[in-house]
């Protein structure tokens, strides 16, 4: 079933083609590509760059220590094998614990991997940043250190940018460089109330659910210069659908999976992995 809706899908989409521009778009790897590898590891970002994947995505927060980790969720139990909150355990236990059969990543050491490798073309740096967590100080102290270290690392011509639903680190980091790397990332579909926060926070890049966005909202962000991310995706069908939309980039959980189905199945669309 899925199969004939994606050849569907496919076949609407290319007659549609001879009537448009041709599309670019960038698909990126979600946390490493979690639903293939475990998140936010260097195994996952082993194995989306060696699916040819040259953009990707990871999550940010603090040990008790002040030590920048790489974990989506506050709850340890979650995605490790340990227990508490990142924020209130030291770095040593941290270090100790494993994601699935992998050790749990510091930005540090990923830095250090973009770094070796050169080459790397796009990054999203989400800042977990939930004001019960992370008071003001901390707030500004975590933004501007995780700003100087990855765009110290950028290799030239690649985007990197900073991303989180808090508005805070946004406002500040915005304040105190520019807009230029920064993307608020929104629980809701592109329409009008998303497309002006942005503009009200003085931005113009926006990260929204692929779920409730329509054409028409789409275009409108593009007329007012906002760079449009879609997300969740799990599968092709869903960064078909993304494509179809007028994306500018779309994130997705199964990089390799993607890759593959999309193969040759948009020769109008340019595909950046």
């Amino acid at each position: 079933m899925k199969k004939t809706l994606l050849v569907c899908l496919m076949a609407i989409m290319s007659l549609a083609a001879f009537a448009q521009d041709e599309q670019t778009v960038r698909i990126y790897a979600h946390r490493g590509g979690k639903a293939e590898a475990d998140e936010n590891t260097l195994a996952a970002f082993n194995a989306a760059y060696k699916a040819g994947y040259r953009g990707f995505e990871t999550d940010i927060r603090m040990t008790a220590d002040g030590d920048l980790v790489l974990l989506h969720d506050s709850d340890l139990a979650v995605a490790t094998n340990g227990k508490g909150n990142v924020e209130t355990t030291k770095t040593k236990t941290v270090k100790g614990l494993k994601v699935g059969k992998n050790k749990v990543l510091f930005l540090d050491d990923l830095l250090e991997w973009i770094s070796k490798k050169g080459d790397i073309q796009y990054f999203e740096f989400e800042l977990k940043m939930e004001p019960s967590l992370y008071p003001d100080d901390l707030m500004r102290q975590i933004s501007e250190s995780v700003y100087h270290k990855v765009m110290a690392v950028k290799p030239l011509g690649a985007t990197f940018v900073i991303t989180s639903f808090d508005t805070r680190p946004l406002t500040y980091l915005r304040e105190k460089f520019s807009a230029d790397n920064l993307v608020l990332i929104s629980n809701e579909p592109v329409n009008t109330s998303t497309i002006t926060h942005v503009l009200d926070l003085g931005l113009k890049r926006l990260n929204a659910k692929i779920e409730g966005t329509c054409r028409s909202a789409m275009e409108k962000a593009h007329k007012e210069g906002i760079t449009v991310n879609l997300w969740p995706t799990d599968d092709v069908q869903d960064v078909a659908l993304g494509i179809s939309l007028g994306a500018d980039a779309i994130c997705t959980d199964a990089p390799a999976a993607v890759k593959k189905g999309l193969n040759k199945a948009m020769p109008w669309v340019t595909i950046v992995y």
